[in-house]
Order: C-alpha cells, then structure tokens, then sequence
C-alpha cells in the first residue's frame, strides 16, 4: 500500500479548514461535515495519514475541497526602486560565501527537521552542545533520549557531524539549482509559465513537497498558473516560495524591489497572499545584503518594504525583530514566538519568517550566531537555517570569513537530482550567479506573474 504524502484529498482537507481559518474565513460548517462523516483534521507532522478512508469518505474530501478552493487573490504591488550593482569582484566572493553559508545552515537543520522544540533542546544539551555552537551528533547521546526524540530519519546519515561528507541533496539546494537555470535560459524577464515549464522538464515530482507537489501535480492536471497555486493546495501560505527565493535577491544586488519582483512570479507557482509576501520578503533582504552596503538591520527593514504592512507576514517579522531586539536571551524570544505562532503548522511561512527574522536580529549579522539560532528555534529547521545562512554569508562578505568548522565538512561539493548539478562546487556555482547577475538590467516590470 502507498499512501502517497501531502497529495491525498483526505490529508488535505484538515490543513485546508485551518489555512481557510487563518484567512479569516468561516468553515466551521464544512469542519463539522468531516468530522461528523469520521474525517480527521491533519496529520501533525507528516503529509500522511497511515491507512485509506472508506471511498465514501475521500470523495467527501473532494468535495469538500472544491467547496473551500478560492481564486488566487491580488497581490499588493511595492513601489518600484532601482539601486546600482555593486561591483563585480566583490559581488563575486559575497555570493561564494552565501552560496556555502546556505548549505551550512541548511546541513546544520536537518538531522532535527520535524522534532519539536524541547526535542531539539535536549538533543543538543546532552551532547553539551548548547547554545548551539556546532553540528548535531550521536556521540555521547543518552539511548533514552535518542529514542524518545529520533534524528530526521532521512538526513540522520549524511548530517550528524560524525556523517557529512559534501552537502548531501536537499531541496533547499535543489530550487535554488533550478533557479540558476531559470534564468540561463529565460533571463530575470521570465514568466510564471516558464517556471512551470522548467519544473516539468528538469524537476523529479518526488523531489517536491508541501504546495510545490501539488502545483505539481495541478499541472500534470491540465491547470494553468497561478490557479496551480490554489486549486486543491492548502499549503499555499507556506515556507515553499521563501525557500527558492535566494537566487533572485543574489542576481538582483542593491535592487530589491526588482529581486521581489522575480520571486512573486516564481511564487505565484504554488503560493499566495502571505506565502508570495514570505519569498519578496526573502528576496528583497538578500537583494540588500548583496549589496555590501548596510548591516543585517536595514537589510530586515528593506525587505519589509515589499511587502504590505498591514500583511500578517509583516505582522508577523516585525514581532521577531521586536523580541530579538529588547530580550537578550534569545531561548525566551524562541518561547515567545512559539506561544504566539505555535497553533500554525511547523512548515507554514509566518512562524518561520517570525523566527528568521529574529534569529538574524539577535545574531547582529554574526554567522554562526545566526544560523545556530535559526535552527534552534525549531519549526522548519533545515530551511530557517539555509536562509540565515545566506544572508549572514552575504554579510560575511568572503567565503575565508566563514568559520572553517562549517564549511571544510562540504568539501565544495552538492549533490543534487536537478540534470547538469551533481557534485557541482560552490566556486562553480558562485561564478554562474556573478554571470547571472551580470546580465544587463531588464525593463522594470510590476512584481506580478
């Protein structure tokens, strides 16, 4: 029996009813037809439940899905801005160092992806490795503990310190890969179908997740961007846009509103309202720390920019950067934001771009500082870290700047199921990014699809 995850219509419509919820909308009629015909709200941290519904029951989910889908909703436009590049050599070794600063901190966040806080923490604790300081390990850990709160059971043999050996494929790497091909083939000009195209021909439907496998599959479907983004897709609102968003600010230095620009037109793939806001957010922060020209402060304030202020992503960063700003432990802003964000799923954008937010804060542009304490806060550990770890590479400035103990384990290696990328180098892939970023400036578009 295979029961496929974050597709099947019976394990949407629980995530469906609380995404419809948090749009303020009202379903609690549709949440007690499930309930009442023996449905289940969700699975809590996997995409799958563990055995099939009755027939009668899945094509109550069908149903249910089509009576809760919406069309996409507009998009709010940034005022458009345009800033110089900065120069080529410096650009270059900037986009070395995010480059590798983003595996590192995505390595660090896998082995605990999944586990809840407490499980992090005690992990950590029993190998005196907290505050966390360095990679994850087995060594030295309680048989109790190791059992109470297991390893990511697919990252555990490539990601505990005693286990790396290159960056091992993660889709944290793999969309940023796909990006960079992207634009060799369509320039900073593409559309959202391009992206679509692109998926279709070079992304394995397996090696997608969340929102991106059901826009997956709404496109094998017949269905056409951006309805890909909400028909049947209740993860449209989270971290998946934010995670592909990297390659845009890193080919759009000092230009922010354009870097957001091209992340909503991927986004508009799979995600809307906040799930879009969470990628121009991403985008245009890394835009601003490309450019070598301000601290980790006004790159978080520039990225807020582009997106709307009344938005609950908005709301949501300018909480973490509140509580990173005025508590000085940062375990006590991670207690704060899981109280006030924890009823969200641990992959939905707002709790995550919260946490980022403040750990990058708190850090003070520092970069073990900072992607130790994105993955510390738990909740999407491995994507948290990868984007901590770009924008604090950035602000690093060189790849010698980062501290050895996290990137001589990637031996300037990745692996990846995107065609032409495994085992490509983190030096091969700074130079095609500065090629990138070179290109000349296009037309000045709005940031919609």
């Amino acid at each position: 029996m295979i029961r496929l995850t974050w597709v099947q219509p019976e394990d949407l419509v629980g995530h469906e009813l609380r995404q419809a919820a948090e749009e303020g909308r009202d379903v609690s009629a549709a949440r007690a037809r499930w309930l009442t015909a023996g449905g289940h709200l969700a699975p809590a941290r996997a995409g799958a439940s563990p055995a099939p519904p009755s027939p009668q029951l899945r094509a109550l989910a069908v149903q249910l899905m089509d009576e809760l889908s919406v069309p996409p909703p507009p998009l709010w436009e940034a005022a458009p801005q345009v800033a110089p590049r900065p120069h080529p050599p410096a650009l270059r070794n900037r986009l070395h160092a995010a480059w590798l600063g983003r595996a590192a901190g995505c390595l660090l966040g896998k082995p605990v992806e999944k586990l809840p806080l407490d499980g992090i923490r005690s992990l950590a604790r029993a190998t005196g490795n907290w505050p966390l300081a360095t990679w994850f390990t087995e060594k030295g850990l309680p048989r109790e503990l190791r059992e109470a709160h297991p390893w990511n059971r697919r990252s555990a043999p490539t990601s505990l310190a005693e286990n790396i050996d290159g960056m091992p494929e993660d889709d944290d790497l793999n969309y940023p890969l796909l990006n960079l091909r992207l634009l060799q083939r369509h320039g900073r000009n593409f559309t959202t179908a391009d992206v679509a195209r692109l998926w279709l021909d070079e992304l394995p439907a397996a090696r997608t997740f969340t929102a991106e496998r059901i826009a997956y599959r709404n496109l094998l479907n017949g269905i056409e961007p951006p309805h890909t983004a909400t028909h049947h897709n209740p993860f449209r609102e989270w971290i998946g846009a934010l995670i592909r968003a990297d390659v845009h600010g890193w080919t759009n230095p000092g230009a922010p509103t354009a870097a957001a620009a091209g992340a909503c037109r991927d986004a508009c793939l799979t995600h809307t309202a906040n799930g879009v806001y969470g990628a121009m957010f991403a985008a245009a922060v890394i835009a601003e720390a490309a450019a070598g020209t301000g601290d980790v402060h006004q790159c978080l304030r520039t990225g807020l920019t582009v997106v709307p202020p009344d938005s609950r992503l908005a709301g949501a960063v300018r909480h973490g950067i509140r509580l990173a700003a005025t508590t000085p432990d940062f375990d006590q802003v991670v207690d704060d934001l899981h109280a006030a964000y924890g009823h969200h799923h641990w992959v939905h954008v707002i709790p995550n771009a919260a946490l980022l937010a403040a750990a990058l804060t708190h850090a003070d542009g520092d970069f073990t500082g900072s992607i130790t304490r994105a993955v510390s806060g738990g909740w999407d550990t491995d994507s948290n870290g990868a984007t901590a770890g770009s924008i604090a590479g950035l602000l690093a400035g060189h790849p010698d700047a980062l501290p050895d103990r996290w990137t001589s384990p990637l031996k300037n290696r990745v692996a990846s199921s995107v065609p032409g990328f495994d085992g490509i180098g983190f030096d091969t892939l700074a130079d095609l990014t500065t090629e990138l970023a070179e290109l000349p400036e296009p037309a000045l578009e709005s940031p919609h699809p």
